[in-house]
């Protein structure tokens, strides 16, 4: 039983000489960095302590998340309204599964959940209709994080889908106004973006007029984002073979229908891996709003760090952070 094994690792670690040293290295090197890390993360920690000076143990001291990890999740929301996150965080679930699985029971009426479920946690989060009122600022944590990065990846696709065929239609009014879009928001940082957002686009309103920063805020990454996906999409109807459209027009197919039956279907099947990659890099800029002043799941670390209680234990705040990021992210790759 063990020779299938033994020819396994022969094959893969140590087939040549050079092989076998790497393998030696790297085996080196997980033995030194291992035990040592978990020791820190799990052994010598302190889980519950009151403040850093109660860390007494040598390792971790991750009171710096379990004291605040409430603010962690949701932020300065009322803590007396955490069922409405909560449930709003079920129905996302239960809206994402059509869209990611085929194979399931009443698909096509889930869909039309999928499609009104931006709307539903709107109201579910910042109340109105019969709930309670929640501000915008009172939004942050995890919850703010996802909120943006939901909504940047739900909104952007589809535009990122429209201005990919504009900048690939005949019509040269349509093609210049999305190729001038879409190369000045690939050209300008997105942080430049944000400023504009929140510092120079109220100067350039009525005075009586205002307009919600967190929307304002999602605006800028649904556009930024959709910018990048249209060049992504681009490239994949670039991909569709001639022949495609030539097979369309002699099915008296009309533009919309080549598009909607034959060509996109393609196209957005080619561009998957890069789609999915501007979909992590976006949630990932949410990060970004913390420059602005935005709470998100980082500007709460930055304040706990502020916090005298606290203060010294960033070891800690990222590691906690860059998991949670992780585990988004990967769960995306993966899928």
């Amino acid at each position: 039983k063990s020779l299938p094994l033994l020819k396994s690792l022969k094959k893969h670690l140590f087939a040549t000489w050079y092989d076998s040293l790497i393998t030696i290295i790297f085996l080196y090197a997980i033995i030194s960095l291992i035990p040592p890390a978990i020791n820190w993360l799990l052994i010598s920690a302190d889980f519950f302590p009151k403040s850093r000076e109660a860390c007494v143990a040598g390792g971790a001291c991750w009171g710096v998340i379990t004291a605040r990890f409430d603010q962690y999740i949701y932020g300065f929301y009322p803590d007396h309204l955490y069922y409405r996150p909560n449930l709003a965080f079920f129905l996302f679930i239960i809206a994402l599964v059509p869209v990611l699985f085929s194979a399931i029971p009443f698909r096509k009426y889930l869909l039309y959940f999928s499609a009104i479920y931006p709307v539903v946690a709107f109201w579910l989060l910042l109340g109105g209709f019969g709930l309670e009122s929640v501000e915008t600022s009172k939004l942050g944590g995890l919850l703010l994080t996802i909120l943006m990065g939901v909504m940047g990846i739900a909104l952007s696709l589809p535009i990122g889908i429209v201005l990919a065929l504009a900048r690939r239609s005949d019509m040269p009014i349509v093609k210049m106004g999305s190729v001038l879009f879409i190369e000045f928001i690939r050209g300008v940082p997105m942080i430049t973006l944000l400023f504009m957002a929140t510092v120079l686009l109220p100067l350039f309103l009525p005075p009586e007029t205002t307009i919600d920063q967190l929307i304002r805020i999602i605006f800028i990454i649904v556009i930024f984002a959709s910018a990048y996906i249209a060049e992504v999409i681009r490239g994949g109807l670039q991909a569709i073979p001639k022949g495609q459209y030539e097979a369309a027009v002699s099915l008296n197919l009309n533009y919309v229908q080549t598009m909607r039956l034959i060509v996109l279907p393609q196209a957005l099947k080619i561009s998957i891996p890069g789609i999915v990659n501007t979909f992590i890099g976006l949630f990932k800029d949410t990060t970004l709003v913390v420059i602005i002043g935005m709470f998100d799941l980082l500007g709460i670390g930055h304040s706990a760090l502020n916090d005298k209680v606290w203060m010294g234990l960033a070891n800690e705040v990222y590691f906690f952070i860059a998991v949670t990021f992780f585990i988004c992210c990967f769960s995306m790759a993966r899928y």
